[in-house]
């Protein structure tokens, strides 16, 4: 072993100075579960899906650095078991009714948990009523479908250069909200080409207009599993307002 890899479930993966454990694993094509981590948007370890197992202690590989030396486990029964208890958990806080969301196939949360085996929801459901935002001309907001991930607010942030969401609230009280004089999205400058009407992992923002343009059985998820899309994803680049 160099002073430039760390070993994920008995494999050397190389990684750059800076990277974090996802960074260096998603480029040597490990995959490591994941909701709220994207390539290029500064991590927050919201869902906790990509918590490895490292020495005596949990981390979360998308804001761990990667160090020389570690010794990392990410693909065991109990942190894949662990993995669909938060999956279920996700599917019974919000609205998520595979067969009627428009998202269907295109979930990242009902992909994961395909990948992940969940064959119920497990919990009681929540039923949980939050306020739906369709003020806007070309993008809805759906707040029952919300997992607080918080990749729109990255996005808007980051990328587009507009901050149009942030997640006010702790615990059950955690909500999120949109950042124009009335909170509502017709008030702001979001459009619908812009990162942050794109990113959604679910069906919580939805540029309307576009519903079932492609049909149900020939979606990205339909026909790929979520760790052979999740490799391919690309970097995005930030504005130079943030990398300043």
């Amino acid at each position: 072993m160099d002073d430039h890899t760390i070993t994920i479930d008995g494999a050397e993966i190389p990684f750059q100075q800076g990277q974090t454990i996802m960074d260096a694993a998603l480029a040597a094509e490990v995959y490591i579960p994941h909701l709220c981590h994207y390539p290029g948007l500064t991590p927050r370890g919201n869902c906790r899906l990509c918590s490895v197992d490292m020495g005596n202690k949990s981390v979360a590989a998308c804001t761990t650095a990667a160090v020389a030396g570690q010794q990392i486990s990410s693909d065991t029964p109990a942190l894949n078991a662990a993995r669909k208890s938060i999956t279920q958990m996700l599917f019974i806080e919000g609205n998520h009714i595979c067969p009627s969301c428009e998202k269907s196939g295109n979930c990242k949360l009902q992909a994961m948990g395909y990948y992940l085996g969940m064959l119920d929801e497990h919990f009681p459901q929540f039923y949980q009523r939050r306020e739906i935002d369709a003020s806007h001309a070309d993008i809805l907001l759906d707040r029952d479908r919300c997992i607080l991930c918080d990749l729109c607010v990255r996005a808007s942030r980051e990328v587009d250069g507009k901050d149009v969401f942030a997640i006010a609230g702790r615990g059950m009280d955690a909500h999120l909200i949109v950042n124009s004089s009335t909170g509502k999205l017709i008030d702001s400058n979001m459009a619908a080409s812009d990162l942050a009407a794109n990113i959604c992992p679910v069906g919580a923002i939805l540029i309307k207009q576009e519903g079932y343009q492609v049909p149900i059985g020939q979606r990205i998820y339909d026909q790929n599993m979520i760790n052979e899309v999740g490799l391919q994803e690309k970097a995005v680049k930030k504005t130079k307002q943030d990398d300043d």
